[in-house]
């Protein structure tokens, strides 16, 4: 299991409140990228794999693996001055400097 813990500034005898105990790696792998907490690897006790794999074989659902495509979608077309239809507005407040100069000429 991972116990996360986070530091009790000015706390001298006991440094660290409990904040969580999970078994999920997922979870303890996103409390260590924060860099706020202590995040520390405890082995299980019997008992305690015992409930985890009761509670396995009861609520796990085998998902297919599904690949993904990428998307077809063009980067690389320019789009000049287009703005959002739905806000008001008095002029076109998103066109590109050389599109103004365009428009003026």
């Amino acid at each position: 299991v991972y116990v996360v813990m986070r530091p009790i500034p000015g706390a001298t005898d006991r440094p660290f409140k409990l904040a969580l105990v999970t078994a999920s790696p997922y979870e303890a792998q996103d409390y260590c990228d924060s860099a706020e907490e202590v995040v520390e690897k405890v082995a299980m006790t019997p008992g305690l794999i015992a409930w985890v794999q009761a509670f396995v074989e009861e609520f796990h659902q085998e998902e297919a693996f599904v690949k993904r495509r990428r998307d077809r979608l063009r980067t690389d077309r320019k789009q000049d001055g287009i703005g959002d239809p739905r806000i008001e507005k008095p002029a076109d407040i998103y066109a590109s400097p050389a599109l103004k100069r365009k428009r003026l000429a």
